[in-house]
């Protein structure tokens, strides 16, 4: 039986339209009255994750930041689990994406920090709805309780490169993966969703058989991992595909839904 459902947001349960669709909501809010703990787990900030498992109807603690950050599902939650990017790193980090002319927006004390205030933070900010402070440089400030570095660019194959050069650089340090074709996101080694999800099934002495979960990029790799049962979805990445037990139909086409159908309603 499945007792905790483990979802990605963005190409899971949201579309490229930045909401739910009604059959995805209703599943999930049945869900939740059926004492199954669903738990969202995004590289999203937690001040931009709380509407939406708010909107849902959630109860459970929300992994934010790849995994480096676990938060109670309310405003003034306790934080339940928080890994940094070490400061010394951040900095070398920041002066490559310089070099490489790659937009980096900088998460501080689950804050969005940047240096440049360009069509792309402003394009970024407006799809989730959150807000940015633009400083004149990171330089000339201190580099405390930083959540992730995320680089950003239009070009592909630029993250593709910036991806493997910083994966080069840091092997052992960092955990740096592709969250998006145009997003890399830089974060602590230890802040994987996959290592988030194991952190609360042993809070709740729930079993890895008992554990669902649902993604759609190569972000999401450990998490499924993490999984008695791993589900890709039909938009997902290849990579994602061939470590899933299942592939279900795409977000537009309520992808969640069908899974949740197969492996959770049958069982409650």
């Amino acid at each position: 039986m499945i007792k905790m459902l483990v979802l990605d947001i963005d190409g899971t349960i949201y579309r490229k339209n930045f909401s739910a669709s009604p059959a995805v909501i209703e599943t999930l809010r049945s869900l939740v009255k059926d004492g199954i703990k669903v738990v969202l787990a995004t590289g999203r900030m937690f001040c931009a994750t709380l509407p939406i498992a708010e909107e849902i109807g959630l109860k459970e603690p929300v992994i934010c930041y790849q995994g480096g950050y676990i938060k109670e599902c309310r405003k003034n939650g306790k934080i339940l689990l928080q890994k940094n990017v070490p400061e010394n790193q951040a900095r070398e980090i920041i002066e490559i994406l310089r070099k490489h002319e790659i937009h980096c927006n900088v998460y501080i004390d689950d804050g969005l920090v940047v240096e440049d205030d360009n069509e792309t933070i402003k394009r970024y900010t407006d799809e989730r709805n959150v807000r940015y402070k633009v400083i004149e440089s990171f330089d000339d400030m201190k580099l405390e309780n930083i959540n992730k570095i995320l680089a950003i660019d239009t070009d592909t194959e630029k993250i593709k490169k910036i991806q493997q050069e910083l994966s080069d650089k840091y092997p052992d340090d960092l955990y740096i993966i592709r969250s998006t074709p145009h997003f890399c996101e830089i974060s602590n080694k230890d802040a994987t969703k996959g290592n988030a999800i194991r952190y609360l099934a042993k809070l709740w002495n729930i079993k890895k058989e008992e554990i669902m979960a649902v993604g759609d990029q190569d972000n999401d790799i450990e998490m499924l991992k993490a999984a008695g049962i791993a589900v890709a979805m039909g938009n997902g990445t290849e990579e994602l595909k061939k470590i899933a037990d299942y592939v279900t139909d795409t977000v537009d086409n309520d992808g969640v839904v069908k899974a949740v159908n197969k492996f959770v309603k049958e069982t409650i």
